[in-house]
């Protein structure tokens, strides 16, 4: 992660399945120029426990409403995975503040413009399947926002510690904008 803040990056998320997730969201939520959140939040006890972590918004790979409702409680960004256009609806009349597209289609971008055609007050947030070269395109179709997984941080550079890679993938991410 510190590759990727390196290389420019600004809002960050750590998956609650990390090793120590909770752990690394306290020690990157006391910098004033990250805005840090927590990943893969499916029980209303992670979503208590990222937060009181310094978690300023919870991602969760599906939509649960006592999630969403909780986040609100906890005056945190909610951000629900969502699939179908039905789930997205679903999320936002629950109160959620965005909704993440999970899995994204093949073809984010035309994803993203056919659902908002009919609900331009969704904010649409896509995270798997969005890469360097795709991400500008995901945008312009009115994604509120995007989010890098794999395309970030590639496994194979992970395991050879080519953290280099990251940062430079980072850097380039951020002078595309």
């Amino acid at each position: 992660m510190n590759a990727a803040v390196d290389g420019g990056f600004r809002m960050i998320e750590f998956t609650l399945t990390t090793p120590g997730a909770i752990e690394l969201i306290q020690e990157f939520s006391v910098r004033q120029d990250l805005l840090v959140g927590a990943g893969t939040v499916l029980t209303v006890e992670q979503a208590r426990a990222a937060t009181k972590a310094g978690a300023k918004f919870l991602v969760s790979p599906v939509f649960d409403p006592q999630i969403v409702a909780e986040a609100r409680a906890l005056d945190v960004v909610s951000i629900p995975g969502t699939f179908t256009p039905t789930e997205m609806l679903a999320a936002h009349n629950c109160g959620a503040d965005f909704v993440k597209l999970f899995p994204s289609p093949g073809d984010v971008a035309q994803f993203v413009s056919a659902v908002l055609g009919p609900m331009p007050f969704l904010r649409i947030f896509p995270t798997a399947g969005v890469t360097a070269d795709n991400f500008l395109a995901v945008l312009q179709s009115g994604a509120a926002g995007v989010g890098f997984v794999k395309s970030m941080f590639d496994p194979a550079e992970l395991s050879a510690k080519n953290y280099g890679a990251i940062q430079a993938r980072a850097k380039r991410i951020i002078g595309m904008l």
